[in-house]
């Protein structure tokens, strides 16, 4: 028996960060939502009991260091699951790009799973089993757009934000989020994006206002260590993308575009900058 699953990536429209905490991550405040760019998970039952990976991309592990290696194995282990599984991943969503790739690989293993050994996994369950691969796993599990709190695993679903392009564009560098959070001072940080004026955009339905209130507290450190990213924006901007924001901890960026005129436009300018340009819609 196969099961496919999608794992489409997200974009934050805003990114809080308000303190550090004692169990050293950050406390964090984000509107998340997700864009139709996604990896494509084929799972296949195996006679003997072992998890193999595959993948056309030659640029991700296939071993215990693949997230959707480590939801197999923490589903097998916590379920006491003998049989083993076989995981095809057919990647479209650039690495180490802020767009939660790795993580929403993960969560589609975990539901895809779930329906391969018909387990009956509730999601609240599957959510908590994400959590402890990753903070923005959770929110992979089940998608749409939603405030996440805590480290990202406390979610709140909301409706979807007015329907329109975007435009992806990641530059040739990877960033490591550890890097970027470790740099970031939360005591020290001037603009806290309003995640309630987002909220309001979204609940009007004023793509506008949406445009206007995104904001990303992690910018300001990756945008001054990868000096590529800043041009990238600015360039985004230039050639007339509505709202500009970089997701995640970078580095790539995206842009919000109302008008399909448009959208050619910033795809081609941007195509001159850097290869990994896609053009997409919002998942609503």
């Amino acid at each position: 028996m196969k099961v496919f699953e999608k794992a489409p990536a997200k974009i934050n429209l805003s990114l809080d960060v308000l303190r550090k905490r004692e169990d050293g991550y950050h406390e964090v405040e984000m509107v998340m939502t997700m864009v139709d760019l996604a990896d494509r998970i084929e799972m296949q039952e195996l006679p003997r009991d072992t998890i193999i990976i595959s993948s056309q991309a030659g640029y991700i592990p296939l071993d215990e260091k693949n997230l959707a290696f480590q939801a197999a194995r923490l589903i097998k282990d916590r379920y006491d699951v003998k049989q083993g599984v076989y995981i095809h991943l057919d990647k479209k969503i650039p690495v180490a790009a802020g767009l939660a790739g790795g993580s929403s690989d993960a969560a589609a293993t975990l539901r895809g799973l779930n329906r391969l050994w018909k387990l009956g996994i509730p999601v609240e369950e599957l959510q908590r089993l994400g959590a402890e691969l990753g903070s923005d796993v959770p929110f992979c599990v089940t998608g749409g757009t939603a405030i996440a709190t805590g480290r990202g695993e406390k979610l709140e679903a909301i409706e979807a934000p007015p329907q329109c392009w975007v435009i992806l564009a990641k530059p040739p560098i990877n960033v490591s989020t550890s890097e970027i959070y470790g740099k970031l001072r939360a005591a020290g940080i001037q603009h806290h994006p309003s995640t309630s004026a987002i909220v309001e955009a979204i609940r009007q339905k004023r793509f506008d206002w949406l445009c206007d209130r995104l904001g990303n507290v992690l910018e300001e450190v990756t945008l001054e260590l990868y000096p590529e990213v800043r041009q990238l924006k600015e360039c985004m901007v230039r050639l007339g993308a509505d709202g500009v924001l970089m997701s995640g901890s970078g580095p790539t960026v995206f842009g919000l575009v109302s008008k399909e005129a448009k959208v050619a436009r910033i795809y081609n300018g941007l195509r001159g900058f850097c290869k990994d340009v896609y053009a997409v819609r919002l998942l609503t």
